[in-house]
């Protein structure tokens, strides 16, 4: 973002200077007069140019998610003061951390300075504003209620930042363990294998099954590593093009759901982040058609956004919500009992943040004893290691020893 450097008056008469960062000139004066101060000199900062290229352009920072709850929060918090949008946006673009989101604000601002609205400058950015940002946004700009919006959207981005931080915590066990578990076949492989292999050969015995496993992976991974690395390499490689196609990203987030030990929490995950969307859609006066055709796109899973697509469909054609929704599959005996009520009762929205509210205990619960379901399936893999490991080098040892006492 540029930077101008300014002179200016402050309210008492006194002289300032110094650096402002803004899009343009307009918007550095703009942004003085918002903060106090009567500008009487603004000039582009010369910046040097060669090595000393800033590493902040060149790497911009991403704009997390709790970037994204402090500026809803901010904005709700304004907003409810009666704070103007162009003049909030201002303040939160000159005092944001994150240099991505406040030269994000600024184009958002210059946007609202051509005459768009707010949904439709904030829809420029995909990758830090989601369809489901915007499509809220927009219908708190058609109702009148931008304000109760943000408040919203910031307590949905809280809780989905809780949820992804419990079961960050609730894998790095199981990652550490791996990890270690790697490092130390690794190092078996190239440090403790060779050493008895060659002793092996001295005798010229044959070798149990486990040994010769033993000695020829440790073989591989000495004499022929490039292979294997470039193997892994083009694996990798593989699956990522293989989950950048619809087809397999499609598969793939189907199978997500049906993993052992995780996939009933992400399956948890996704009904209650559902539930929670529905309902604030419901509640902010979004047709239902146009509601879940946003949520689909929100949940991060294909295999579910189809599902609720078919949803939309049926409700085009004329079905109940409950029935589209029991045609899916998707949808457990809890959710459907709520979604047929709330038509019943016209309490759709806070049916379903009762279901969201459910599901979060749920998963709080099952992510709590996620470890706790991981730490057997490590321990047998660990009992596995030591076993091979024990079968290969010392039953060949023993039957060395007996032809040697012979």
């Amino acid at each position: 973002m540029p930077a101008f450097q300014y002179k200016a008056r402050g309210q008492r008469g006194d002289a300032i200077e110094g650096v402002i960062d803004a899009a343009s000139t307009d918007l550095a004066a703009t942004r003085l007069i918002e903060g106090g101060l009567t500008p009487i000199d603004i000039q582009p900062v010369q910046e040097a140019v060669g090595m000393s290229t800033d590493l902040a352009e060149l790497f911009p920072a991403r704009v997390e998610a709790i970037d994204l709850i402090q500026f809803s929060r901010q904005m709700y918090s304004l907003s409810k003061a009666g704070v103007p949008i162009l003049s909030a946006l201002s303040g939160l673009a000159g005092n944001a951390r994150n240099r991505t989101l406040a030269k994000t604000l600024t184009g958002v601002i210059e946007s609202l300075h051509a005459g768009w609205d707010l949904s439709a400058s904030l829809a420029q950015y995909p990758k830090v504003f989601s369809v489901f940002y915007v499509s809220l946004v927009r219908v708190g700009e058609t109702s009148g209620q931008l304000e109760e919006v943000f408040r919203q959207l910031s307590g949905y981005l809280e809780r989905e930042q809780k949820t992804r931080k419990q079961i960050k915590s609730a894998m790095r066990y199981p990652i550490f363990v791996l990890v270690a578990i790697l490092i130390a076949v690794i190092i078996i492989n190239v440090l403790v294998v060779p050493a008895f292999a060659a002793i092996f050969e001295q005798f010229g015995a044959d070798l149990p099954l486990p040994t010769r496993i033993l000695m020829a992976t440790s073989d591989a991974m000495i004499n022929h590593w490039q292979f294997m690395l470039a193997g892994v390499m083009l694996m990798v490689a593989d699956i990522g093009l293989y989950l950048r196609n619809d087809n397999g990203r499609y598969k793939w987030h189907k199978t997500q759901l049906r993993l052992p030990l995780v996939g009933k929490v992400l399956y948890q995950a996704t009904l209650a982040r559902f539930s929670r969307l529905f309902a604030l859609v419901q509640r902010s006066g979004i047709p239902i058609v146009t509601g879940l055709s946003v949520v689909a796109r929100a949940l991060d899973n294909d295999f579910i956004e189809e599902r609720i697509l078919s949803m939309r469909d049926g409700i085009e054609r004329g079905e109940s919500l409950s029935n589209t929704a029991a045609s899916t599959g998707i949808f457990d005996h809890l959710v459907l009992q709520m979604l047929q009520v709330g038509e019943e009762t016209g309490a759709t929205d806070q049916l379903l943040q009762d279901v969201a509210d459910y599901y979060d205990d749920e998963v709080d619960y099952s992510i709590d004893k996620l470890s706790a379901s991981i730490e057997p399936t490590l321990t047998i893999a660990l009992a596995g290691l030591v076993f091979l490991l024990a079968t290969g080098i010392f039953l060949p040892m023993w039957d060395l020893a007996k032809v040697a006492l012979h």
